[in-house]
């Protein structure tokens, strides 16, 4: 029976991809290709959104987190989320859709200077790389450990391989549009899966079981433990949970150019409010979808350890009741859902880093403009150069030993700080010049760097005293506030620069304003 699982699975590939290219239409410009030429509805850019911070590791280990009790954690951290995307909605969103621009880094240009527009971006698709690389082989975990439980049995990189070829075609040939509705209809699969399995495991344990979860705290929403070490290092404490995670969310959805570009590709400015902020709603929705997965699963087992039920970790929990809890065919569907997952993230990340390869990177060395369609063909050249790259880099961790996922996480902690701080330097601080902003960004990722790597504070545990690293939430706030600092003081040994006549953000789209600078915006940017 388990053929039919397959059939299910190859399936969903091909129309994935068919039905990407169907919606998407042809390409005309380089504009069309990143942004849709700003006519997605925002509703399925919001989906979009959710789908590309979803990796394959969130769908599985959020249940098990909250079966070994994290309980309903998850959700409070997205509590924050949403009020970190309100405050990108409302001051950051306006400057890039007001601006016509493409790519998030444009804003640095035109209110630094190309110089830092083109590090940010050399940033972002370094740290884009080594993030969605690691991402990529860890998702080629699970789906290995699926595939063997079908007979299947695929190595690593031959997972890895299959996954980025068929996400490169409708990426390489349909653009931004392909990918946010693709994106759209695999958010739907995962998250539908995961109503269904709560449909299958309500039947299975009833109100008793509801009442056992409850009872044994699997339903606990917020950690009110405010001992400092536990804040500083936990990420569902409740202050690193809403305020850490607040301003981590302003970072990954305010100045990542993953993200922002989705919302560059509504329709209006409000369109890309509402994708934002709604985004966030959709993203707590998943959470509790998730996590009420995990509570149930816990009733279900009656609550036995994950050695007893024969697993080597939290993270086989769901997967295992998706093979063997679940019918045929329905199990091959949500097993599908978590190679959308993967897709999903892969094909958001290729995009976003042709696109900004192409709008800030080249627009920055290179001062000539290139034709629409060079520029057209520029961009699918480099959606296949970063393809071929991020599956080369997750091939090489095939054989690597240590926690990928953590390591993944870690990497954004590198230069979020950085990149966030840049905008808020350009925001707040109006004598802060190129030079500025250039020191405090490179200062704030050196330093960074050290925190990461090897500042820990100890946290003891049950008599055990144990070396932790910061939350993730923290570190964003510790980058921006040395950013700013750093600028901030630069500032004040210089003469103030002289008022432009007009930022990009204030222009009208009728045409640039040749003493402002965004005559450079590259061809198709509608800043021509």
């Amino acid at each position: 029976m388990r053929q039919l699982d397959l059939v299910v699975i190859v399936v969903y590939l091909v129309a994935i991809a068919v039905i990407g290219l169907r919606l998407a239409g042809r390409q005309r410009t380089a504009k069309d290709y990143f942004v849709g030429e700003g006519h997605m509805p925002w509703w399925t850019v919001s989906f979009s959104v959710v789908a590309t911070e979803t990796s394959v590791l969130t769908v599985i280990s959020v249940p098990g987190g909250a079966y070994s009790g994290q309980g309903f954690g998850n959700v409070e951290l997205a509590f924050g989320y949403v009020i970190g995307r309100v405050v990108v909605a409302t001051v950051l969103i306006p400057l890039y859709k007001r601006g016509g621009f493409v790519s998030a880094y444009q804003y640095l240009g035109d209110r630094f200077g190309l110089r830092l527009q083109g590090l940010a971006s050399i940033t972002f698709v370094f740290t884009r790389l080594l993030a969605e690389g690691v991402r990529l082989f860890a998702s080629a975990i699970p789906i290995k450990l699926l595939l063997d439980e079908f007979g299947v049995h695929a190595g690593y990189r031959t997972i890895i391989v299959v996954l980025t070829v068929i996400t490169v075609v409708y990426t390489y040939l349909g653009g931004i549009k392909a990918v946010i509705w693709t994106d759209a209809i695999q958010m739907g699969l995962y998250v539908g899966g995961a109503i269904l399995a709560i449909a299958v495991l309500s039947g299975h344990v009833g109100a008793d079981g509801y009442s056992a979860a409850l009872h044994s705290g699997h339903f606990k929403l917020f950690d009110t433990d405010f001992n400092l070490a536990h804040i500083l290092t936990s990420p569902f404490a409740l202050p690193t949970a809403i305020i850490g995670g607040a301003i981590f969310a302003m970072a990954s959805h305010g100045s990542d150019q993953l993200m922002v570009q989705r919302v560059l590709a509504t329709r209006t400015l409000r369109d890309g409010q509402k994708a934002m902020i709604a985004s966030g709603v959709f993203v707590t929705v998943q959470f509790a979808a998730f996590s009420l997965v995990g509570a149930l699963l816990w009733a279900y087992n009656q609550g036995k350890s994950f050695q007893d039920l024969g697993l080597s970790s939290s993270d086989n929990l769901y997967p295992s009741f998706i093979l063997h809890g679940l019918p045929v065919v329905v199990s091959g569907l949500l097993v599908a859902g978590i190679l959308g997952a993967a897709m999903g993230s892969l094909s958001s990340a290729l995009n976003s880093m042709s696109n900004s390869t192409v709008a800030d990177i080249i627009h920055s060395f290179f001062r000539s403009t290139p034709s629409e369609e060079a520029l057209l063909k520029l961009a699918r050249v480099m959606t296949l150069v970063w393809a071929v790259l991020m599956a080369v880099f997750a091939c090489a961790f095939s054989t690597s030993t240590g926690n990928v996922y953590l390591t993944g996480l870690t990497i954004a902690g590198y230069t979020y700080g950085a990149l966030l701080g840049a905008f808020l330097l350009g925001r707040l601080v109006k004598r802060a010049n190129e030079t500025d902003s250039m020191v405090a960004f490179l200062v704030t990722v050196a330093v960074m760097t050290y925190i990461v790597r090897e500042v820990k504070i100890d946290v003891t545990t049950a008599g055990t005293t144990v070396p932790t690293a910061i939350a993730a939430q923290w570190l964003v706030p510790i980058g921006v506030l040395i950013t700013l600092v750093v600028g901030g003081v630069m500032s004040l040994f210089h003469r103030a620069p002289e008022a432009r006549p007009a930022s990009a953000a204030q222009l009208p789209d009728d045409g640039p304003d040749p003493g402002t600078g965004t005559d450079r915006v590259p061809a198709g940017t509608g800043r021509e």
